[in-house]
């Protein structure tokens, strides 16, 4: 018996011992295909599903490897039921393929007779197919790639689209490297990755350069591309960069937006106008079909909203690339992800990446408060779906917030929060300026640059600040309020942060949050996340705030 810092179950769940000196190796060697399901202390709860195991054999590990972590870093004995089912589950991707025929077009071909005759007879699919062209293939109407691989994901036989795609209309571009820059290894390997498989995601920290791995995916297709962001400030950081890094002139990127409705060789949209609904029908749907475009760049693709799924699905033919930070989705719909965009290609651990020097350490707090008698009363006596506001906005956090501050005076700070009224008492009390939904572009961008420059030290942000903002020099952030738990959340406000300080310092990510109310427990939901990427959360009293808990790392 080993004494490894692992106990694999046979429920398949693998819980893993933190303080173990090898738990680190272990973490890494799980991370491809086992989910984390909680992270307090001491013990992590991991799971190993289907769809885990699916994306990792996608991304090129087989069941040995698998099985090899896990003997490996068990202290007990592993489940031989465990092991049988792991190979079995992985077995049961690719045993049917999606395969172009130069004769009879899209056909579905099974390298196991008897699945192909299960998935014929399944009511929900035998409309999507055509005639069965000989005992191992059955012709596909080529609309419903898309459909047919989400549904057979559903029956737990997810096929290996191998029907290659479609180069769209050619246009010229070339990554420049002029001012000095060349691709980091893992930009070179993620980029690398998802051509070798054709579509597909590329999982990386926020702040690695996932727009780089764009561009060089962009350059390897020398096609139009079209690309889906979150929204118009993401948009224009992506305009900055493909002009920066690129062969690509002004002219050549449009803009499709609430704001202009310009259709280029490369055309970043966002996502609300493509999912913009008039008389009950989708307005924009047409920029799908505008242009025959070579590749499709989907950012943040945990974001997607669903009317972009359905309208993948008729994109097959074309390349896609989905670009995130995390794989988790709060609506559970990681499988259609893995079938319409593609499975995971490529994934570098932030912690890897904060190794080489690539993104900043980061020493992450929770600040618990204790509410005032008046507070918790009102909390105890309010309505379940009014609790989590009055917990979250507590007029305690605001002196926290202060204090927080004056310890790293002269930082660049954000304070996020979910909540308008709350982030702007904030911003009076901080003498900050506020950036909501509301703020218009213009302001929004003059604000973000002068807080680039120094010129403004703290910003006070909504929600907006979640996704694609580019904030390079932001070492601090307090997070005040979020949304009930949200781990893809807790990733984005991470990532604000962990671009390299060009003084070499580490960033520090605080959560302000009241004891014994609901934020104490959606707080340890978002923590999953970071816990996940290896980093430890420190829990300090509000009231220990100037003593030595926090100052020894503040002073770093």
């Amino acid at each position: 018996m080993s004494g490894g810092p692992l106990i694999v179950q046979s429920d398949k769940t693998l819980l893993l011992e933190i303080d173990h000196e090898s738990s680190d190796a272990a973490r890494s060697a799980i991370a491809p295909f086992a989910e984390l399901e909680r992270a307090p202390e001491h013990v992590h709860t991991y799971r190993v599903t289907p769809l885990a195991l699916w994306n990792a054999r996608a991304a090129g590990h087989d069941a040995e490897q698998v099985v090899d972590a896990l003997v490996r870093f068990s202290r007990y004995p592993v489940p031989q039921a465990l092991l049988v089912d792991i190979v079995d589950t992985m077995g049961r991707y690719g045993r049917l393929q999606l395969v172009k025929h130069p004769a009879q077009g899209l056909t579905l071909v099974s390298l196991d007779r008897a699945v192909l005759t299960e998935v014929m007879r399944h009511k929900k699919i035998a409309p999507m197919l055509g005639a069965r062209l000989d005992e191992d293939t059955v012709a596909v109407h080529p609309s419903e790639r898309g459909r047919l691989k989400q549904m057979l994901l559903k029956v737990g036989w997810p096929a290996e689209d191998l029907a290659g795609y479609v180069n769209g209309e050619a246009h010229p571009i070339a990554l420049d490297t002029s001012a000095g820059w060349h691709l980091r290894d893992y930009q070179q390997m993620a980029a690398d990755s998802f051509w070798d498989g054709g579509s597909g995601v590329v999982v990386l920290p926020c702040g690695s350069g996932k727009t780089i791995v764009g561009a060089a995916a962009m350059a390897r297709a020398s096609a139009t591309t079209l690309i889906l962001v979150t929204n118009t400030v993401s948009g224009r950081q992506w305009k900055r960069e493909l002009l920066a890094r690129t062969s690509l002139t002004e002219e050549e990127i449009g803009e499709y937006s609430g704001e202009r409705k310009e259709v280029r060789p490369v055309t970043i949209a966002t996502y609300q106008v493509i999912t913009r609904r008039s008389k009950g029908e989708y307005k924009h749907l047409e920029l799908f079909d505008s242009r025959d475009w070579g590749l499709v760049i989907y950012d943040e693709v945990h974001l997607l909203p669903a009317p972009v799924f359905r309208m993948t699905a008729d994109l097959q033919s074309r390349r896609r690339l989905g670009l995130t930070a995390t794989l988790v989705r709060e609506d559970g719909r990681e499988g259609d992800v893995f079938s319409l965009i593609g499975p995971k290609r490529y994934d570098a651990p932030w912690k890897d990446i904060e190794a080489q020097g690539w993104i900043a350490p980061a020493d992450c707090v929770e600040v618990r408060v204790t509410l005032t008698e008046a507070e918790r009363m009102a909390y105890a006596v309010a309505e379940p779906e009014e609790r989590y506001k009055l917990c979250s906005t507590a007029r305690t956090k605001i002196a926290v917030v202060k204090s927080i501050l004056a310890r790293h005076e002269g930082a660049q700070t954000l304070v996020i929060g979910a909540y308008l009224d709350q982030l702007e008492e904030l911003g009076a009390e901080l003498d900050a300026p506020v950036i909501q939904g509301s703020t218009r572009n213009k302001e929004r961008e003059e604000l973000f640059d002068a807080f680039r420059r120094g010129e403004v030290s703290t910003l006070v942000v909504s929600k907006v600040a979640n996704f694609s903002i580019d904030l390079p020099e932001a070492s601090v952030a307090v997070q005040v309020s979020g949304t009930f738990g949200s781990r893809q959340e807790e990733a984005q406000r991470l990532g604000r942060l962990l671009r390299p300080k060009k003084d070499g310092h580490q960033a520090h990510f605080y959560s302000v949050v009241s004891r014994d109310t609901l934020d104490t427990e959606y707080a340890a939901h978002r923590q999953r996340f970071l816990a996940e990427q290896g980093y430890a959360y420190r829990i300090v009293d509000a009231d220990d705030l100037l003593g030595p808990a926090i100052g020894d790392a503040a002073s770093e």
